[in-house]
């Protein structure tokens, strides 16, 4: 195996929330209220679509809300991988990522290890400092590749924090049969003050329509059971893919800067997965809180 080359899952496609567009020579975020299957090819007009995307959406009846997913994984972390992540802004290469206590960082003499204060409090990032998750997952209809995954990007923090709460909670109540469990991407809307009442979308997981919790979890039961009969070891394909992951000091590689650019940038390329809003900044928040209090003390 090459030392420093991540070994990621197989990607086989990628899923979106809207697309990109070209307009006046500028490429802009169109946003969408419905998942976008594409393959991982571009051309001109954006990233081709995945022949299951018309399926699906034809399934659907128009618009495609959900998706019927299965992980790869039974480790929470493996499937979901998010990071506070600092990317060169011309190459879209990777030049920092950290969780909060640590982190690594390109430097003078190669990638160094480094405590992690977080973006916040980062004067390395200096604002640009994300955070960035990775989800892959199966399409359970229609793909016939058991072990090629779509990958969701995102910088959302509304998407990162559900999924990461639905992963470690449905690994909690199966009993750790992450990989078995039938499931399904969900868009879900909402409006908060910072999106001036406006919908913002972002992405949950959740049981199989028309399966109760109980009944997904027999489902899992059963079919690590008939896995197992059939010498499909879970165990040693979380081992491989922790090994793999931990081979490389980035995930992202140079055929990923396009997209990387994409949907980490907002000022140059709005993200298409993520649901970034502008926050009013501190300043003009507190000029107006204060003109606020000025008419309330000259009434």
């Amino acid at each position: 195996m090459l030392k420093g080359l991540a070994i990621t899952p197989p990607v086989v496609g990628r899923i979106s929330i809207g697309r990109v567009v070209e307009r006046n020579g500028k490429r802009l975020p169109e946003k969408d209220d419905q998942f976008t299957l594409t393959s991982q090819v571009q051309n001109r007009d954006g990233w081709v679509l995945h022949p299951l995307d018309e399926v699906l959406k034809r399934e659907a009846g128009g618009k495609l809300r959900t998706l019927p997913v299965r992980l790869l994984f039974n480790d929470p972390a493996l499937n979901l991988r998010a990071d506070y992540s600092l990317f060169d802004r011309t190459s879209g290469r990777p030049m920092c990522v950290g969780n909060g206590e640590t982190c690594r960082r390109v430097g003078d003499e190669g990638i160094e290890g480094l405590p992690c204060p977080g973006p916040d409090a980062c004067r390395f990032g200096a604002g640009d400092c994300k955070a960035y998750a990775r989800f892959n997952v199966v399409i359970d209809e229609g793909q016939d590749d058991t072990l090629g995954s779509f990958v969701l990007r995102t910088t959302s923090f509304n998407t990162i924090r559900t999924l990461a709460a639905r992963l470690h909670y449905f690994s909690a109540v199966s009993g750790g049969r992450l990989a078995c469990l039938p499931l399904e991407l969900k868009l879900r809307g909402k409006s908060t003050t910072m999106s001036r009442r406006a919908a913002i979308y972002y992405v949950d997981l959740v049981v199989r329509s028309g399966l109760s919790l109980e009944q997904a979890i027999e489902e899992a039961r059963a079919l690590e059971l008939r896995r197992q009969d059939a010498g499909f070891d879970q165990a040693a394909l979380d081992k491989a893919a922790r090994q793999g992951f931990a081979n490389g000091a980035f995930e992202e590689l140079d055929e990923d800067v396009p997209a990387v650019v994409e949907e980490f940038y907002p000022e140059s390329c709005a993200p298409v997965e993520a649901e970034t809003v502008q926050a009013v900044p501190a300043t003009n928040l507190r000029g107006k809180l204060e003109g606020i209090v000025t008419r309330m003390g000259a009434g």
